[in-house]
């Protein structure tokens, strides 16, 4: 979904990770900033100690690019030489670099281009027969926001120079306890375990949130219904074991109201959860044109199929969760649906069999629970198994009812037969599904339904493509045209809302069109999608102003 630039830098060379044998160690000082800036040289600067966010710990580095200044923190360790290190941080921010030099043998870095949440950056490097110092550094990119990093490491044969005492992973936390339950919540503690920076819930067997303290009251829970809760400890050294399963079960009362209905003609808009240039947003500053909501993105979990949520409240100006939690109740009483997008430009989730599929079913409803989305948006650009992926969604659906949001994003290629993934996705789920919101942009020229080769940019792009999904089983309220906001908003296939709108014209009117021409009308076409409401905003809501009111008046 997401259009991004490429940078490149000497000297940038992939993602790649090791293991540490067991007689290495972090050669590296005061890596998770718990000292201040104690042992480490930042240009111009650039960088300080922060208490939030934070990865782990009490302590996080921030440093903000400035001019020609890239915001570079160093600092030099003390090696054994002939010997393999990995070299590891964690990061928030766009374009954030880490690296070495002064191996001896070849210097090596790797980069991230952001995204929400915290992002490992890892790499390993070989010292040569006379090395026994090299410097590490991290450093943003010019005109970037400020970036943060938190649990530097180096670990690797020590090299005789002075390193931090060691923690060693915690052990599993005693006494976990569910009480206190009412219709939608139940409350948990637990011992506190030494040596721990913090504790890790799991619920159902998925990881839903990380707690300071050693108590939490669960909400967003469904009445008369069991719940399976284990805890872990963590620190800079890992993650420790976690506890016995203990069973908690909420009350009965209340029970789901369900979500708003989504109206008939219909506008799809993707929040972003992160700041690349667009203006930053609430989910309170999506404007009213906006029926749907996608929050972009879930992250991916260390279980496969697995998602999780992270609000990048660094990002979004100190935007917090319970405000979060807030705006979107308010978004829902107002009639909005809200969802949670997976996948993405960058989107790592793959579902390819039933235990994954079962993951990503229980997992999103989680979140549901956790945060009140309304539903789910697919946005998997990598590919998908349709058999799994629809079983999944339905899963999914058994567990929120008829009001559960499912929308789609495939690309135009993903969509051009139903013997492709996607389209048998869509038709899999059709008595379910609300809408396919495909991207007509960044994207080649394609086929129509009348076998004539179209190009993006154009009416002609928009109708005959859609053609195919409407003359192929999918519904028309099935069908929404996806565009972006801008020309920032994607690298190529911008087209104007006057020219969404007479797309939107010629499928469910028979005016408006090019020189495609559908045989027939589509009047209860679904309405149309942008990414993304952060660029729209950045235009002065151009497009939403523009194409909204024309979908909310179709036939």
């Amino acid at each position: 979904m997401l259009a991004a630039g490429l940078l490149v830098a000497a000297g940038v060379t992939g993602v790649a990770t090791g293991t540490a044998h067991a007689a290495d160690v972090n050669v590296v000082r005061n890596g998770g900033f718990e000292s201040g800036l104690t042992h480490w040289t930042c240009t111009s600067g650039s960088g300080t100690a922060v208490s939030s966010p934070v990865h782990g710990g009490a302590g996080a580095l921030k440093a903000a690019p400035a001019g020609s200044d890239n915001a570079r923190c160093s600092q030099v360790v003390t090696v054994k030489p002939n010997s393999t290190y990995t070299l590891s941080e964690w990061v928030q921010g766009s374009y954030v670099y880490l690296g070495v030099t002064g191996t001896g043998t070849q210097d090596v870095s790797t980069w991230t281009p952001g995204g929400s949440g915290w992002t490992k950056l890892s790499t390993t490097f070989t010292t040569g027969a006379n090395t026994t110092q090299v410097t590490v550094y991290t450093h943003g990119w010019y005109g970037q926001p400020a970036y943060t990093v938190d649990d530097f490491s180096v670990f690797g044969p020590d090299g005789g120079g002075p390193t931090d005492p060691g923690p060693s992973i915690p052990g599993a936390p005693a006494g976990l306890a569910a009480g206190s339950p009412t219709a939608s919540s139940l409350a948990l503690s637990w011992s506190a375990v030494p040596g721990a920076t913090g504790y890790r819930l799991y619920q159902d067997n998925v990881r839903v949130t990380d707690v300071p303290g050693t108590s939490l009251t669960r909400t967003g829970l469904s009445p008369s219904t069991s719940y399976a809760f284990q805890v872990s400890a963590y620190n800079e050294a890992g993650e420790g074991p976690r506890s016995p399963v203990v069973t908690g079960t909420t009350t009965a009362g209340g029970g789901n109201p369900g979500n708003p209905a989504v109206p008939k003609h219909a506008v799809t808009g993707y929040w972003q959860n992160f700041n690349n240039g667009a203006a930053v947003q609430k989910i309170s500053d999506v404007p009213n044109q906006y029926d749907i909501i996608a929050v972009s993105f879930a992250d991916a979990t260390a279980t496969p199929g697995a998602i999780t949520f992270n609000l990048d409240s660094a990002g979004l100006g100190g935007y917090t969760v319970a405000q979060f939690k807030a705006d979107v109740a308010a978004k829902k009483q107002a009639g909005k649906s809200v969802i949670l997008s997976i996948g993405g430009e960058k989107g790592t989730i793959t579902v390819n069999d039933s235990a994954s599929a079962a993951n990503l079913a229980n997992s999103a409803y989680a979140l549901m629970q956790e945060y009140g989305f309304t539903g789910i948006d697919i946005d998997l650009e990598n590919g998908l198994n349709a058999t799994y992926m629809t079983q999944a969604l339905r899963a999914l659906s058994a567990k929120a009812g008829p009001s559960l949001v499912i929308t789609m994003a495939p690309q135009t290629i993903d969509m051009q037969s139903p013997s492709n993934a996607y389209f048998k996705t869509a038709l899999n789920i059709k008595d379910i599904l609300t809408v396919v919101n495909m991207q007509y942009y960044n994207s080649g020229a394609m086929n129509g339904c009348d076998g004539k080769v179209y190009s993006q940019g154009s009416v002609d792009f928009l109708t005959a493509l859609a053609c195919i999904q409407l003359e192929n089983g999918l519904d028309p309220s099935q069908v929404g045209i996806g565009v972006p906001a801008s020309t920032r908003g994607a690298g190529s296939g911008y087209v104007s809302p006057s020219v969404v709108n007479n797309a939107l014209d010629c499928l469910t009117r028979g005016t408006g069109c090019g020189s495609f021409k559908p045989a027939k009308t589509y009047p209860s076409l679904r309405g149309a999608m942008t990414w993304s409401t952060n660029w729209d905003a950045t235009a002065g809501n151009a497009w939403s102003n523009a194409v909204g009111p024309h979908v909310h008046n179709l036939p």
